[in-house]
C-alpha cells in the first residue's frame, strides 16, 4: 500500500470522463473489426488468381484533371477519406486537452511523454537496422513504426475479452491520439516533396471561414462541407499531405461553451470515419502480394521489413514502457493499487499495433506499388499481428483481475448514477 499523499499513475479520473472514454472505445472496437475485415479481404484478393483485378481497381483514376485531383482510388482513400479520420482525431485531441481529465498538465504528462518515447525508440531501431544492413536508401521510412492504431488495438481487446481498467483504457486512447498528432506533424514536416505557397495561402481563406462558422455555432452542412472540401483541395495542391487539413479543421471546432460542437461532430463523423473511411483505406493499402509462404519468408528478411517489425514489436513497447517507468521513478509516483507493471507492459505492447497511419507513412516514404513499399506493408501487418498476440497473452493472464476491477468500477452506484469508487 502507498501513502495517501503520494502521486499515483493511472488513477481512475472522473466519472464523466470514464463514461465518455468507455463509449468512444465501444465505437472504436466496432471500427476495428471492420478494419480487420477490410484488411483481410484485401490480402486474400491480392494473393488470389484475381490479383490483377485488385491492382486495376486500386489504380483506377477518377476526378477532375484541371484541379490536379485526378487520382487513383487508392490515393483518394489515403488523401481524401483519411482526412475525415484525422478531422475526428483533431476534435478528439482538442477535447481531451480542453475539457477532458487531461487538461490537467500533471495527468497529461504521462501519455504525452509515453507517446514521444514510443516514437523515438522504434524510429531509432528502424534506422539502426537499415544502417547496419548497409541500406541507407531506406532511411526515409524511419517513421513507419511510430504510430498506434487505436481501432486495431481495441479489436485485439475485443477478441480476448479483456476488461481493461478505465485508467489504462484512457491511457491507451490518449496515447494513440497523441501518437496521431505526432505522426501527422511528421508527415507534414518530413514527407512533403514540394511546397507551393500560393495554394497554401489560399487555403487560409476557406479554412478561416470554416473556423469562424463553427465558432459561431453554424452546423449547416451546405455551409461547412464546401469550406472543408475547398480547404482540403488547396492543402492537397500545396504539396502538404491533405490529411493535415483534417487535423487543422478539427482543432477549430469549439469544445466548451454554449456553441460547443465537438460532441455533435464526433457523434456524426466517428461512424463515418471508423465504419467507412478507415476500412476503405485499409482495403486499398493492405493488399500486398506476398507470393505465398516462400515469398513471405523472403520479404521478412529485407531490412525495411525487419526494421518495421522490430520497431513495432520491440521499439514501440520499450519506448512506452521505459518512459512510463522513468516518469514514475523521477516523480516518485506509484501505480494504482489495483495495477501491476505487467499491466503497463501489456498496454505498451498494444501500442505496437500500428496500422492505418503506419501504412500511410509507408506509402509516402517509398511510394505506392514499389518493392520497398510492399516490404513496409508486410512489416506493418506482421509487426502489428505479433504485437497484438503478445499483448493479448500478457493481458489475458490478468483477465480475472481486470473483471473484478471492472465490476467494482461500475457497481454500487447511488441515486446520482455515479459509482461509489468515483466519488470523493
Amino acid at each position: 500500500m502507498t501513502g495517501a499523499g503520494e502521486p499515483r499513475l493511472f488513477g481512475r479520473g472522473s466519472w464523466p470522463e470514464a463514461r465518455r472514454i468507455s463509449e468512444v472505445l465501444r465505437r472504436e472496437t466496432v471500427g476495428g473489426m471492420l478494419l480487420l475485415a477490410a484488411a483481410g479481404a484485401a490480402l486474400v484478393w491480392a494473393n488470389s488468381p484475381w490479383a490483377p483485378a485488385y491492382r486495376a481497381l486500386s489504380e483506377l483514376t477518377v476526378g477532375p484533371e484541371g484541379l490536379h485531383l485526378r487520382l487513383s482510388l487508392a490515393a483518394w482513400a489515403a488523401d481524401g477519406l483519411l482526412a475525415i479520420f484525422f478531422f475526428v482525431v483533431g476534435v478528439e485531441l482538442k477535447r481531451e486537452f480542453v475539457a477532458g481529465d487531461l487538461r490537467d498538465p500533471a495527468r497529461a504528462a504521462l501519455p504525452i511523454a509515453a507517446a514521444i518515447g514510443g516514437m523515438v525508440v522504434p524510429a531509432a531501431i528502424f534506422l539502426g537496422v537499415n544502417l547496419v544492413a548497409g541500406h541507407p536508401e531506406n532511411l526515409g521510412g524511419w517513421a513507419v513504426p511510430i504510430a498506434t492504431d487505436i481501432a486495431f488495438a481495441l479489436a485485439v481487446l475485443a477478441v480476448v475479452s479483456t476488461h481493461l481498467p478505465t485508467a489504462l483504457r484512457t491511457f491507451l486512447l490518449t496515447l494513440a491520439v497523441v501518437d496521431d498528432l505526432l505522426a501527422i506533424t511528421v508527415i507534414a514536416a518530413f514527407y512533403t516533396d514540394h511546397l507551393a505557397l500560393g495554394p497554401l495561402a489560399l487555403a487560409l481563406v476557406p479554412g478561416g471561414l470554416f473556423a469562424v462558422a463553427v465558432q459561431r455555432g453554424v452546423t449547416r452542412w451546405w455551409v461547412l462541407l464546401p469550406l472543408a472540401v475547398a480547404t482540403w483541395a488547396l492543402v492537397h495542391a500545396s504539396g502538404i499531405h491533405a490529411t493535415v487539413a483534417g487535423v487543422v479543421l478539427g482543432f477549430t471546432v469549439p469544445v466548451l461553451g454554449r456553441r460547443a460542437l465537438a460532441e455533435r461532430f464526433e457523434h456524426l463523423l466517428r461512424p463515418v470515419s471508423a465504419g467507412v473511411a478507415v476500412p476503405v483505406f485499409a482495403f486499398f493499402a493492405a493488399g500486398v502480394t506476398v507470393g505465398g509462404v516462400a515469398g513471405l519468408a523472403d520479404g521478412l528478411r529485407h531490412p525495411v521489413t525487419v526494421g518495421v517489425v522490430a520497431g513495432l514489436v520491440v521499439g514501440k513497447p520499450l519506448g512506452v514502457f521505459i518512459t512510463t517507468f522513468l516518469l514514475a521513478k523521477f516523480s516518485r509516483a506509484s501505480l494504482d493499487d489495483d495495477l501491476a507493471w505487467r499491466d503497463v507492459l501489456g498496454v505498451a505492447m498494444l501500442a505496437g499495433v500500428g496500422f492505418t497511419v503506419s501504412l500511410l507513412i509507408g506509402e509516402l516514404a517509398f511510394g505506392y506499388g514499389t518493392v520497398t513499399g510492399a516490404d513496409a506493408k508486410i512489416g506493418v501487418l506482421v509487426g502489428s499481428l505479433v504485437a497484438g498476440v503478445l499483448a493479448a497473452v500478457l493481458l489475458v493472464s490478468r483477465n480475472a483481475a481486470y473483471r473484478r476491477i471492472h465490476e467494482r468500477e461500475t457497481a454500487d452506484a447511488d441515486d446520482d448514477g455515479v459509482p461509489d469508487v468515483y466519488e470523493p
